[in-house]
């Protein structure tokens, strides 16, 4: 099966190349892709060198399946065209999430809807992916009405240039290229991405709109204040569930450890919960500090981690790639 990776050169280009070989993803041919300035660069897979390639090359090199994570813009412009060539896409930007024609797929819940016709597919916001992976399978048993999370997000979802600053600023370098508005290194940041007219910023709006679409209910409430953390191993999420049934917390827990792709660290006298240095590498999403909600009837809180570019964005994106291929849809 011939794959392109469009955006090879990335940071999430990098670690969809990393989880195909790890995975065993059945590539006869890898095609890495890039934006003209990249052209020529050298990426390995599984220990052989590939020379980097554009955009019109890798269409007419005719790969079952191309996984982009290019940005926005390229995305826009280029999925449609790889799409017309007969080209499946996953992409991993923002710019077909909320497309009513195109799916929004976590495997884990909703890749049953997908077809041979859905020739573009976008991969969810890394914040909301293992969100909602935790939520879907206490949605089903307790049917969640409202969710308050705040977000710690890792500088790896800003890519290379943000964990660029953070070790600049470490080091005490004075002259070095800005990402972010604010210094990064000893605080926090409680804006990610752009902020709108209501005073959310898009990455909270993200959060609120993708999990009604991927969990297929407009019924959940949700609210989110997303902040940026300088950490490198993933993201962290406060979670507040409020369900219209009452639960039994051995009951959540026993829910949640019999699901594929999660891992419930949950011993507080231990000092066992999740985190994101222990989340960093690994596929799963880990939740712990699982509790009732004492102000409040059928309410629980929990701690979410999962690495972010990874299952946050590469797995996802490579598992959705490996339905389509299990299922002869590529």
């Amino acid at each position: 099966m011939k794959v392109a990776v469009v955006g090879a050169t990335g940071l999430v280009g990098g670690e969809i190349l990393k989880v195909l070989a790890e995975r065993n993803f059945p590539v006869t041919e890898i095609i890495p892709v890039a934006s003209e300035r990249s052209i020529g660069k050298k990426i390995t897979f599984k220990g052989k060198e590939f020379e980097v390639v554009g955009y019109e090359t890798a269409i007419s090199m005719k790969p079952n399946v191309a996984i982009f994570s290019a940005g926005g813009s390229s995305s826009l412009e280029m999925a449609p065209k790889f799409a017309a060539a007969g080209i499946t896409v996953v992409d991993n930007s923002s710019a077909w999430r909320m497309d009513p024609t195109k799916k929004l797929v976590v495997p884990e819940i909703n890749a049953s809807t997908l077809t041979p016709e859905d020739k573009i597919i976008a991969n969810p916001n890394c914040s909301t992916i293992q969100m909602v992976v935790v939520m879907n399978p206490l949605h089903k048993k307790y049917k969640i009405k409202r969710v308050v999370v705040s977000t710690y997000q890792s500088v790896t979802g800003t890519g290379k240039a943000a964990v660029d600053q953070l070790f600049d600023e470490r080091a005490g370098k004075t002259d070095y290229n800005k990402v972010y508005p604010h210094k990064i290194d000893l605080n926090v940041l409680p804006h990610i991405d752009v902020f709108l007219d209501n005073g959310y910023t898009k990455e909270e709006m993200k959060m609120i709109l993708e999990t009604k679409k991927i969990m297929m209910d407009d019924s959940i409430q949700v609210t989110a204040t997303t902040v940026r953390i300088p950490t490198i191993g993933g993201h962290s999420e406060s979670v507040n569930i409020e369900f219209e049934n009452d639960f039994d917390l051995a009951e959540v827990r026993a829910i949640l450890e019999k699901e594929e792709g999660i891992i419930v660290q949950d011993d507080p006298k231990n000092f066992l919960y999740p985190m994101p240095i222990t989340a960093h590498g690994k596929d799963e999403v880990f939740v712990g500090r699982i509790r009732r909600d004492e102000t409040q009837k059928n309410t629980l809180n929990l701690w979410i981690v999962a690495d972010n570019l990874r299952k946050g964005a590469a797995t996802n994106a490579v598992q959705i790639a490996e339905y389509l291929a299990a299922h002869h849809l590529i």
